[in-house]
């Protein structure tokens, strides 16, 4: 398969009336993508007499330019196997990666992105946070759905559309959200996403100017943050308390454009917004002419109560955009995410989607639909609300019998991860570098604050964790948040037995 795309790609770049011949233009390409690391060492090239009849030329000159190229050491041929290129290019393939250290010629706005992009490094096991259990998702029943759609597909699923996504998949999630979320909406209301990501990213850029004000939570979702940066947007820290989001705190008088909130299980401290909290921020934007953007990322997983109401459901008129998505309760990779939309903005939003972003997967979204149709989705998330329910006492079990309580634990009450708050004086960022090289993920709290941290803590993901990993991780904390108390004891020993003035520097 990849012979056949350098074959394709070098009958695109040949230059059939250029003054330099054929041989010469191809070794000059392969010597160039060979030097570029677009061929990486031992890639297999296309055999001689393929390539010529791909490229509609003699075979004597691609043989020429292979052998020239063999000569420079470009090249290499393995008796039987073929031509390939040399071994020694290896290592090219990283060079692109290095463009990512030297943003050259970034815009400001794109500065400012980059700035935001930082993704972790652990993305499973523990303790990793957002990501849900995948190996018991019910893939057999997922996968015949997704091949008969696929199978049964009419040309026009396939095809170029418009519409804000398939209709029967609006339909089932308008009647879902209403029953389950007393979301006020219409199956016309809702847009179909790629992800709610790129749904956070829509509502900048059609309902906010470069320069606006955005209120965001602090500390909160560093997926909002870079939305929002990327729209050019001044982010503004909105602090956090046991509350939920407090206006009343925001010192910088500047009214906001766009607020973003998650209110039924505040990113990532957990808190749940009070009702009385709820009115004050649904009045202030009304008084600030803002749009409120509830994020309702997790709200299925929650183990001491049914699910609270949205805030969506809650105004008086249609300032809120309500942003859901699969990504938790199903999987990550299906990249199907939904805007709930005022009527009077949908016909904007679903324009717009389909020419920034193009529509697509309508196969899959019907796949989907008879998911939640039949109520495999439903069952699919009672089954995960009870498993993750017993792995978040495992972890708090792990922790207390590893000596590690005197972590202080967020309630738990809903969601996929628990914050764990550090006492005075340890470090974060070098318990989380240490437990790095273990294996075990610790996101440092401080990541998630646009302002100066007020917290020191950790963010444990336990929801696609098993229970042995679990434990083992818990172990792994605990040591090391024994090895950091002792290592500080031991320079507050130091320090009180140097002489005064003497800075301890031999």
């Amino acid at each position: 398969m990849q012979a056949a795309w350098i074959s394709e790609a070098l009958a695109a770049s040949l230059e059939r009336h250029s003054k330099e011949g054929l041989s010469r233009q191809l070794m000059r390409l392969l010597r160039q993508w060979i030097s570029d690391g677009r061929l990486a060492g031992d890639t297999l090239l296309p055999a001689s007499r393929e390539l010529a009849a791909s490229l509609k030329v003699g075979r004597n000159t691609v043989l020429n330019a292979y052998e020239q190229l063999q000569a420079e050491g470009y090249l290499s041929t393995r008796h039987g196997a073929g031509t390939y290129v040399t071994g020694l290019f290896r290592q090219r393939q990283q060079t692109p990666q290095l463009a990512r250290h030297l943003p050259l010629g970034l815009s400001a706005r794109g500065a400012s992105l980059f700035a935001s992009c930082g993704l972790p490094q652990g993305l499973s096991g523990a303790f990793a946070p957002g990501v849900p259990e995948i190996r018991q998702f019910p893939h057999h029943c997922w996968q015949l759905l997704l091949s008969r759609h696929q199978r049964q597909a009419a040309p026009a699923m396939l095809n170029y559309t418009a519409d804000g996504g398939l209709p029967a998949l609006r339909e089932v999630l308008a009647e879902y959200l209403q029953l389950s979320r007393s979301v006020r909406c219409r199956p016309e209301q809702i847009l179909i996403t790629n992800g709610a990501q790129q749904g956070l990213e829509l509502v900048a850029r059609l309902l906010a100017d470069p320069g606006d004000i955005a209120w965001v939570e602090d500390p909160g979702y560093a997926g909002a943050h870079a939305a929002f940066r990327g729209a050019g947007l001044t982010l503004l820290p909105a602090p956090v308390d046991a509350e939920g989001l407090a206006p009343q705190r925001v010192t910088d008088p500047r009214p906001p454009r766009l607020i973003y909130t998650t209110p039924s299980h505040q990113y990532p401290s957990g808190v749940v917004m009070s009702l009385s909290r709820r009115l004050a921020l649904l009045q202030h934007a009304e008084q600030a002419q803002a749009w409120i953007i509830e994020d309702d990322y997790d709200s299925e997983f929650r183990y001491r109560s049914q699910p609270l109401p949205a805030l969506q459901g809650m105004a008086p008129d249609e300032r809120v955009i309500y942003v859901g998505t699969f990504s938790k309760v199903m999987y990550p990779g299906l990249r199907i995410g939904y805007l709930v939309v005022p009527d009077a903005l949908i016909d904007a939003f679903r324009s717009a989607n389909a020419r920034l972003y193009r529509e697509g997967q309508y196969p899959v979204q019907a796949a989907l639909a008879d998911f939640i149709a039949a109520g495999h989705f439903a069952r699919h998330v009672r089954r995960m609300r009870e498993l993750y329910r017993e792995r978040q006492q495992v972890l708090r079990q792990a922790l207390a019998d590893s000596a590690a309580e005197q972590l202080a634990l967020s309630p738990g009450e809903a969601g996929m991860h628990l914050v764990a708050s550090l006492p005075p004086g340890l470090q974060e960022q070098s318990l989380s570098q240490a437990a790095a090289t273990q294996g075990v993920w610790l996101r440092p709290l401080a990541r998630h604050y646009l302002a100066t941290p007020q917290q020191q803590g950790l963010v444990l993901g336990y929801a696609g964790v098993e229970q042995h990993a679990i434990r083992h991780g818990a172990l792994v904390l605990a040591r090391l948040l024994q090895e950091q108390e002792k290592n500080d004891e031991q320079a507050a020993t130091t320090c009180q037995r140097l002489p005064a003035g003497s800075t301890g520097a031999l």
